[in-house]
Formats: structure tokens, C-alpha cells, sequence
């Protein structure tokens, strides 16, 4: 039996921030400062009003996560190490049947990204979305129903690591999001972060 549609009453927003940002010098890169608001809080304001709830997944500078109002959860250990852990660790604090996740280092993302993933999913009648740009998948802007999280698991015990590997095993829809490429930009960078600071 097919689960039903994606609607924002049924979806969580995760906004993952358990990365390393070895590229920021280590630094944490969701509370650098973009404008005068940590980034972490673009990606806030963005995703809030497209879902029920919203959580952060953040390994370090959990407490400055939370002063944002929001649950924050790290990575559980009983999971394999790498960027599908953060993934696998949000079943057991989503109380919805499906999950939306998104990087904590993209403050564009399209108002409508919600939208368009469930669109996809229903579309081609599966419990995976994930949003295109044109040129290539986003993987971490992703809408997976909880049906799939012994996927995931398996997925990881056989040795998977990468988001992008697991979704070319898995039946999926993609959301062609070319229209508005450039709000899945991230920054990386201090040079990258310094030029978004610059532009009004």
C-alpha cells in the first residue's frame, strides 16, 4: 500500500548541520554570520513555513543550535559513520511520515521546495523525492517517507556511505528545480561566504 502524499501537516523539516566544514577551517559553519544572522537561520526562516516541525542535526555548538527555539539531535553512534548517519538518526525524532532534509549552509532554498518534492513523489507514486537544478541532483534536499529508513540502514551495514549512491539504488522522483538553480548555492568557502556578505 502506497503511503499518502507528502503534505506540509505530514512532514518534518531536518536541517542538517552535522558536517565537518573542513573547507571553513573547521569552524561551525551554519552559526558563521551571513547579513547578522547565523546561516543556519536562513535556512529557518526558508523551510519553517513549508512543514509541521522543524529540527536541527548538529554535532557541535549544540547549544547555540538551540537557542534558535528548536530541538536540536546529534548523530546517533549506532549508526556507520558518514553523511547518511545524520540521515538515519532523524527517524527516531520525526514524528511524521515523511521527512524533508536540507543542508544547513543553503539560505536561498526555494519557498516552494516543499511543494515541488511532494509533487514529484506523488507524481510517480514513490516515497523518495529529491531536488534537480538542471545540471545535477541536489541529495541533500531530499523528501524520504519513514518507510524507507530500513533502506537507509541496510544500505549503510553493507558498507554505503554516500546519499547520492543510495538514491541510484532506490527508486526515486526527481523536482527540476532549473528555474531557480542558483538557491541551492552553499557556502563553503570564507572567500564563498565573504561575497554573499557583499551582495544586498
Amino acid at each position: 500500500m502506497k503511503p499518502a502524499p507528502a503534505t506540509p501537516a505530514t512532514t518534518t523539516g531536518i536541517i542538517v548541520a552535522g558536517g565537518e566544514a573542513r573547507r571553513m577551517g573547521g569552524r561551525e559553519k551554519g552559526l558563521l554570520r551571513l547579513h547578522g544572522k547565523p546561516l543556519f537561520a536562513h535556512v529557518v526562516a526558508r523551510l519553517r513555513p513549508q512543514v509541521a516541525a522543524l529540527l536541527i542535526n548538529a554535532n557541535r555548538e549544540t547549544a547555540a543550535y538551540g537557542e534558535s527555539g528548536l530541538p536540536v539531535f546529534a548523530d546517533e553512534e549506532r549508526w556507520p559513520a558518514g553523511p547518511l548517519r545524520g540521515i538515519l538518526s532523524s527517524f527516531a525524532h520525526a514524528d511524521t511520515d515523511w521527512l524533508l532534509f536540507v543542508p544547513g549552509d543553503t539560505p536561498y532554498l526555494p519557498a516552494d521546495l516543499h511543494a515541488r518534492l511532494a509533487a514529484a513523489a506523488a507524481r510517480d507514486g514513490l516515497q523518495v523525492a529529491v531536488a534537480h537544478d538542471g545540471e545535477r541532483q541536489q541529495s541533500l534536499c531530499l523528501l524520504v517517507h519513514r518507510s524507507q529508513q530500513d533502506s537507509l540502514a541496510q544500505f549503510t551495514r553493507h558498507g554505503g556511505r554516500a546519499i547520492h549512491r543510495w538514491l541510484a539504488g532506490t527508486p526515486h522522483a526527481e523536482a527540476n528545480f532549473s528555474d531557480v538553480a542558483e538557491a541551492f548555492i552553499n557556502l563553503n568557502t570564507p572567500d564563498e561566504l565573504a561575497h554573499a556578505n557583499d551582495q544586498r
